[in-house]
């Protein structure tokens, strides 16, 4: 859905910034200027006790000298409440008494079935937890009573009880109206295998635990089952357009603004777990639903707090889904996102330590939590012996492996230091001092040899693409290329779409386009959108001399060759970025044990950088002999050709 020019502008007019982040921070009185609209918080986005979140509030922007998120009242409202961006503009249109531009019908409608199936959730909610009241559920309750958890409390996590029978549910819900097959698509009842037979109740004979997602709507249950000889003793609902199990938590929303209120992100394993964790104190819990950790599970977990707390059960099982969780967060690793590791006593849950010394222990386990990297230490070496160099020589080539997943160099090279430092305490070996690069000597001032003095560089200099540019200086130019064809040509938007998502920009100006070309990619001319939201950004662009000349800018109406040169740029970046990770790789892999296939490693990145150079080679045409014996395409010479001849090398015409 594309929002009309202007909606966003005028959104953001009604709305005072400062009321929207009032209601998730506490203003420092001392430090903020209410007359000048000046507001200053801890920040709501990570854990500090100083006021460095600035609020801005006659610009409508805010930004923190911390953790340096920064934006409007959309994104605060987008990264404080975990929803999307379309989500962010409703909440504050309703707020500001706006009426949303007309929507998609196929999207409308689509929302519409979300908001109905979540009405009939919140419907067998209340039913659910009425049946906690009755005799048929005096057992439950006396599991509940058990596991210290008193009615306050059960009405707090609004737990419930599914009686053990087969249509109990779908005959209260039949009853208000709702429909069998709404209660099928809302994943509260199953069809039965037999077509003679109707719908069934899904959960029956458990204790109910309803799972809301970060705007606090119930998407799906849990259940708990009552009898021993229920082959699954938790059971989630199945994925429905509602609940999908790896892209939730459960307890988010109130973990996410507990934790932002400087409590610790503590990741346990299941709800009784969550549930005992946040009624003693530790309310900044979630669980995963059922599975293990997702890589969008541990997105969430990041957007949450920087280093959440995985909390282990104390036996082999937990501690093997802490290796599982080691290989999916050792590529996804970024400076300032980690994770540790709490490892309980064994034989011991979060619920049984509480229950059994108190919440002062279960501090003094997460104050001990361990780094990832000792985990993953642990991992390979816990009951092995290195009395050989056979297997020392095993083991440093297991770690290089698992290094080589971290795609962060910085934080790959300091993991290697910990490895190292770990690895000469296991063998007690000397360490060698690490010697930096230090350039030889200048020649003495003056006289032949003398360096030459450097000439500073003038301000337009400074400011132009090439030395503005902070990453190597042909992928900067080869991205302006690309977005700037796309601007040109924005019906191959869609087509590149996924491409364009994980495009790694090297600036914020390449990134702002980038995310205004996906965000307008359907609007009825996307270049004027983006002109609007950024036109310095955009007269940047495509007023610089090496994307003037590209050819797919200089021909605007050849589509076919846009596309063409669109996916070619793409490849070479590809190849090139991937070039360098590979030799930045190897480089550190060489300090450690090197061995010929490093070597291979860096003959194969030059060879696929090669490769993309040529470009496609599937296409042959007819060759042509230049003078000097060279066999040139034709196609190809006839395409630079023309792209020669539309340069034009006259002087313009000038006033006297």
């Amino acid at each position: 859905m594309s929002l009309p020019p202007g909606f966003l502008d005028e959104l953001r007019t009604r709305v005072s910034l400062s009321q929207v982040v009032g209601r998730k921070v506490t203003w420092d009185m001392r430090k903020s200027n209410m007359a000048k609209g000046d507001w200053w918080a801890p920040c709501p986005f990570h854990q500090e006790k100083s006021a460095s979140f600035h609020v801005d509030d006659r610009k409508g922007f805010y930004y923190c000298f911390g953790c340096h998120a920064k934006g409007d009242a959309v994104t605060f409202i987008k990264e404080n409440d975990n929803v999307s961006f379309m989500e962010a503009v409703e909440i504050l249109a309703r707020e500001a008494g706006m009426q949303m531009p007309a929507r998609d019908p196929k999207a409308a409608e689509k929302a519409d079935r979300r908001t109905l199936l979540a009405q009939v959730m919140e419907e067998a909610v209340k039913w659910f937890r009425l049946q906690l009241k009755t005799s048929a559920a005096a057992e439950a309750r006396a599991y509940l009573d058990k596991r210290r958890l008193p009615p306050p409390a059960q009405d707090r996590w609004d737990i419930g009880f599914a009686p053990d029978g087969w249509h109990g549910l779908l005959t209260a819900m039949t009853q208000k109206g709702i429909s069998p097959e709404l209660l099928v698509d809302a994943g509260l009842c199953a069809k039965s295998d037999d077509p003679r037979r109707g719908p069934y109740d899904r959960f029956r004979n458990r204790i109910i635990f309803p799972i809301r997602d970060a705007r606090g709507r119930a998407i799906s249950l849990g259940g708990r089952a009552m009898s021993p000889n229920d082959p699954a003793k938790y059971l989630n609902g199945p994925e429905t357009e509602l609940f999908d199990k790896g892209r939730n938590l459960y307890n988010q929303a109130p973990a996410r603004e507990a934790a932002g209120k400087g409590l610790p992100l503590i990741v346990a394993e299941g709800y009784m777990d969550v549930i005992a964790l946040s009624e003693a104190g530790f309310r900044a819990t979630v669980a995963p639903l059922g599975t293990a950790v997702t890589e969008d599970q541990l997105r969430l977990l990041w957007r949450i707090h920087d280093e959440p707390i995985i909390a282990l059960d104390g036996d082999t099982a937990g501690f093997r889904a802490a290796l599982r969780v080691i290989d999916l967060a050792l590529p996804l690793l970024e400076a300032g996102k980690g994770l540790r590791f709490a490892i309980l006593p064994q034989g011991m849950d979060p619920d049984d330590l509480i229950k059994a010394q108190g919440a002062p222990a279960m501090q003094k386990v997460l104050d001990a939590a361990q780094p990832m990297v000792n985990l993953l230490w642990r991992r390979e070496t816990e009951g092995r012996v290195f009395d050989s160099p056979e297997r020392k020589a095993a083991l440093d080539k297991t770690l290089r492996a698992a290094l080589k997943k971290i795609a962060d160099p910085s934080i790959r090279a300091h993991y290697g230091e910990d490895i190292k430092r770990l690895r000469l305490e296991l063998f007690g070996q000397n360490a060698q001092p690490f010697r930096p690069y230090t350039p030889r000597g200048q020649g003495r001032a003056g006289g032949r040899f003398a360096p030459l003095q450097p000439i500073a560089p003038l301000p337009s200099t400074r400011a132009s693409l090439l030395g503005s540019a902070t990453a190597p200086v042909e992928e900067r130019l080869r991205e302006a290329v690309i977005l700037a064809t796309l601007v040109i040509h924005p019906g191959l938007i869609r087509q590149f779409e996924s491409a364009l998502e994980t495009l790694d920009c090297t600036g914020e100006d390449h990134a702002l386009l980038r995310n205004l070309l996906l965000t307008h990619a359907d609007a009825p001319d996307p270049r004027a959108e983006i002109a609007a939201a950024a036109p310095a950004v955009l007269d940047a662009l495509l007023s610089h001399p090496h994307v003037r000349n590209a050819p797919a800018i200089l021909n605007a109406s050849d589509t076919e060759k846009a596309e063409f040169a669109v996916a070619q740029d793409l490849f070479i970046l590809q190849a090139e970025r991937g070039r360098r990770r590979e030799i930045e790789e190897a480089a550190l892999d060489i300090e450690g044990v090197a061995d010929e296939g490093l070597t291979w490693r860096i003959a194969k990145a030059n060879e696929a950088r090669a490769e993309a150079q040529r470009g496609p080679q599937d296409k042959t045409g007819e060759a042509v002999i230049s003078p000097n014996g060279v066999a040139l395409d034709k196609e190809e010479l006839e395409e630079a050709r023309k792209v020669f001849d539309s340069i034009r090398f006259e002087r313009p015409n000038r006033r006297h």
